[in-house]
C-alpha cells in the first residue's frame, strides 16, 4: 500500500522514512535509463546493495562515484592492485573485495561490448505489459526475466549479478515499473 508522505503525496510503502528515499523513489527509481555507463552505475550499487540497506548505499552513493571514477568502465576496468587496495581502505564505499572485484570484473566485461550493447541487451528483458501492484506483496524479488537476464549477464562475462540483483537493477533503471498503482510516481 502507499504511504502518505511529508507532503501529503501517496507513495510507495518503502519510500517514506527518510529524505534520501523520497528524492530517490520521486525523482530516479522506475525512471528510465538508456545508456551503457547510467545502467553500469546502477548495476554496481544494486550490487553493493546485496545483503546490505539501500538507504546504506544511497547515504554513500557520491562517495561511490568518486571512488570508481563516476562509474567510467573504461577507468575502472584499468584498476590494479593499488586501486584495489584504496578502495578497501575508503572507509566512504563499502569495503567489500568481492563487490570492488566485481564492480572491476564487470567494467572489463562491458568494454567488451559494443557500444550500446549493454543497454540494448538489459532493456531486451523487458516484460510485456505487467499491470501496476496493488501493494508491496505484488512486488517480486525475482521475474523469469530477471532469471534470464542474469543468465545472460554472465555469459557476456559479468559477475555478482544473480537474479535478485537483476530484477533490483530492472526496478531502478526502469526496465520495469514496480511503482505502486496510487503512487504518484507511477
Amino acid at each position: 500500500m502507499t504511504v502518505i508522505g511529508p507532503d501529503g503525496a501517496p507513495r510507495c510503502g518503502w519510500a517514506t522514512s527518510a529524505p534520501e528515499y523520497i528524492e530517490y523513489h520521486d525523482n530516479e527509481w522506475g525512471k528510465e535509463i538508456r545508456d551503457d555507463r547510467g545502467l553500469f552505475e546502477r548495476m554496481t550499487l544494486e550490487g553493493f546493495q546485496s545483503g546490505l540497506s539501500w538507504i546504506t548505499i544511497l547515504r554513500k552513493r557520491e562517495n561511490f562515484r568518486a571512488a570508481f571514477a563516476h562509474f567510467d568502465p573504461e577507468v575502472i576496468a584499468k584498476y590494479g592492485t593499488d586501486d584495489f587496495d584504496r578502495l578497501m581502505a575508503d572507509p566512504g564505499i563499502v569495503r567489500n573485495r568481492l563487490k570492488i572485484n566485481a564492480t572491476i570484473s564487470n567494467a572489463r566485461a562491458l568494454l567488451e561490448l559494443d557500444d550500446g550493447e549493454f543497454t540494448e541487451l538489459l532493456w531486451s528483458f523487458q516484460p510485456a505489459n505487467r499491470p501496476a501492484p496493488k501493494t508491496l506483496g505484488d512486488v517480486p524479488a525475482t521475474t523469469p526475466e530477471s532469471v534470464a537476464m542474469s543468465k545472460a549477464l554472465k555469459k557476456k562475462g559479468f559477475v555478482f549479478v544473480g537474479p535478485t540483483t537483476a530484477y533490483a537493477l530492472m526496478q531502478a533503471s526502469g526496465i520495469v515499473n514496480d511503482h505502486l498503482s496510487t503512487c504518484i510516481a507511477r
